[in-house]
């Protein structure tokens, strides 16, 4: 019996399945990290974050728990509205 969450994770990582699907999402879960970090860090809300992009907190809340997938345009806006840079490499 599984008894905790990495107990959990080990068993679905012995599963190819699994271990393919997480990989083609790992992108958007790192957009969704880079974007929770950088909100938190400037020390902002969703709601406040949404107001500095006139936009409304549930659509914050979807990029967040990767629900949606920020375009170029609003990751442009969104670094612009945290005064940062954005930087996009590939590896």
């Amino acid at each position: 019996m599984i008894t905790n969450w990495q107990e959990h994770k080990k068993q679905l990582l012995k599963n190819p399945e699994f271990v393919k699907a997480m990989g083609e999402v790992e992108i958007e879960f790192q957009i969704a990290e880079a974007i929770i970090k950088a909100r938190m860090k400037k020390g902002l809300t969703q709601k406040e974050l949404a107001k500095k992009l006139n936009t409304k907190q549930s659509v914050i809340s979807r990029l967040e728990s990767v629900k949606t997938i920020p375009t170029l345009s609003f990751l442009k806006r969104l670094a612009e509205a945290l005064d940062l840079g954005l930087k996009v490499e590939f590896c």
